[in-house]
This record gives structure tokens, C-alpha cells and sequence, in this order.
């Protein structure tokens, strides 16, 4: 099993992470043992992060004792391999809009304690703006809304300074009549107000017209 980065292994083909609750699934993912550890199989087609270190990202921006703000967590896939990452001394706090994704998330939550779920719309950053006492070490952000790079910004607000995040860039929830390429130059210039872009990745055929962007905040 080699290492790509903290906490991130490979076996040549597939990606995989420690499991930090031995023996249970999340999402019937594989599981296989390795030199008396446990690993979980991570699907990059379920997740744009994995999508993005299958397509080359440069770097890791979660690592162990990290505390992390994941904007768009849905049920928990991408946040379970990041749970695993951060292990139990880190905290992954988690904002949704569905009830039915938090519903799930809680119910994942009570088995990793480090997996904080947030019920709200991630442009009210002050409806969550309590449960971030210290700013975080790392930003991910995957959702549909049009201002995505607006809304990433904003959220900068809780990121330490030089700390990493990742946004997930859906372009057709943006415009459907723009080009990938044009919607990419307009929200890239939105995010550099607030952030140095370190790269940008297509995560096709993971994920069609979705960018991985990889950004430091200055």
C-alpha cells in the first residue's frame, strides 16, 4: 500500500483511507486488510475530492488533528474518508440545506464523534458562525448554487490565513447556456480577491463539467 499523502494510500488502482471505525461501512464501500490495518475503498465517482487526487491534485489540504469546514456534505461519503483523515482528534464540521442528507449525517456522526453536523444554508454564514469558536485549517465546499465562488469567499471568513481549501466547481448549476471554460474564468476571478489559486483540475470522467480548484488564502 503506498502513501500519496497523509492519511491517503493507494494500491496502484484504487484510493483508499485508514478506517477510523473498524469493521463498519458507510456507504458499501470495500474494505480490505492490509499489515493489521483496516482500509476503505474510496469511490471517486461519488466524491469530486477523490475525483481530484485520481486526476492529479498536488496536494492534500486535510490532515491529522485538522479541523475542517466541508460546505455541501450531503450524507457523508467524502466526509467519512475525511473523518478517517483527520482522525479523532480532528473535527469536521459539516453544513447542509436537506434535511434528509442531515438526517443521514447525524446518524454517521454518532459513530465518528469527530463529524459535526450543521443544518443551514451555506450563505448564512452567521447561522453557523457560533459552532467555529477558532478559525479552521482547511475549506471544502461542493454544492449547486449559481454563486459558488461568492459563497466560497465568504466562508473564507472562518479559514486560518495560508491555510488551504478546495472548491468543487459545478458549472452547468452556474449557467447552462456559458461555456465551462468562460464560467471558470468569471468565478476564478472571484475567488482571487480572497484566495491564490494553486491549481485547477478538470474531474472528468469522474465528474462532467466539474473543476476541482485548489486555493490558499492569502
Amino acid at each position: 500500500m503506498k502513501k500519496l499523502f497523509e492519511g491517503i494510500y493507494s494500491d496502484s488502482k484504487s484510493i483508499y483511507t485508514k478506517n477510523l471505525n473498524k469493521g463498519k461501512k458507510v456507504y458499501g464501500e470495500k474494505i480490505i486488510n492490509k499489515n493489521n490495518e483496516e482500509y476503505r475503498e474510496w469511490n471517486p465517482y461519488r466524491s469530486k475530492y477523490c475525483a481530484g487526487i485520481k486526476n492529479g491534485l498536488k496536494k492534500n489540504i486535510f490532515f491529522e488533528g485538522c479541523t475542517a469546514l466541508y460546505l455541501g456534505s450531503a450524507e457523508g461519503t467524502t466526509v467519512s474518508h475525511i473523518s478517517d483523515i483527520v482522525e479523532k482528534n480532528g473535527a469536521i464540521f459539516c453544513v447542509d440545506l436537506s434535511e434528509i442528507a442531515m438526517h443521514k449525517l447525524t446518524k454517521l456522526a454518532e459513530e465518528r464523534e469527530n463529524i459535526y453536523p450543521i443544518l443551514s444554508d451555506a450563505q448564512r454564514i452567521e447561522n453557523y458562525k457560533e459552532f467555529l469558536e477558532e478559525k479552521v485549517d482547511a475549506l471544502f465546499q461542493d454544492i449547486s448554487q449559481r454563486n459558488q465562488a461568492e459563497i466560497f469567499c465568504k466562508n473564507a471568513a472562518f479559514l486560518k490565513k495560508g491555510s488551504y481549501g478546495c472548491l468543487s466547481l459545478k458549472t452547468k448549476s452556474i449557467s447552462q447556456s456559458k461555456t465551462k471554460q468562460d464560467i471558470l474564468i468569471e468565478e476564478k476571478k472571484i475567488l482571487e480577491k480572497e484566495f491564490m489559486i494553486e491549481q485547477i483540475l478538470s474531474i472528468e470522467p469522474y465528474e462532467k463539467e466539474h473543476y476541482l480548484i485548489l486555493v490558499k488564502k492569502k
